[in-house]
């Protein structure tokens, strides 16, 4: 069996955005164009570097798998990765920690 071989463009493609903590950027892309099963996490600036994935969408038995780097990080923070990239896979590019919702401002997202 043959693995496929994407392009830049064909990954890019595939990106359903970006969010940040601050600090580091993450972009969240996902397997596939129409009815993708999972969804993985990677810092921009370095796409080797897997936070996380998480599969199972379509079946709704879902399962998160972390990133070497990421699997001893304090659950606070990978909560706080899950949600947001979660919302970046369904909505779109996430709000930035300076943004009107870290002031405290309320916002309708629906």
């Amino acid at each position: 069996m043959q693995r496929a071989r994407l392009s830049v463009a064909d990954l890019t493609a595939l990106e359903r955005g970006r969010f940040s903590d601050g600090r580091r950027s993450y972009t969240v892309r996902a397997s596939g164009k129409d009815s993708p099963d999972s969804f993985q996490v990677f810092r921009t600036d370095n796409a080797a570097d897997i936070v996380l994935i998480v599969s199972g969408l379509t079946s709704g038995n879902l399962h998160a798998t972390w990133g070497k780097k990421w699997r001893g990080a304090p659950e606070s923070l990978r909560e706080w990765l899950r949600a947001w990239a979660f919302h970046v896979f369904y909505n779109g590019d996430g709000v930035t920690p300076n943004s009107a919702a870290t002031r405290g401002e309320r916002f309708c997202d629906g």
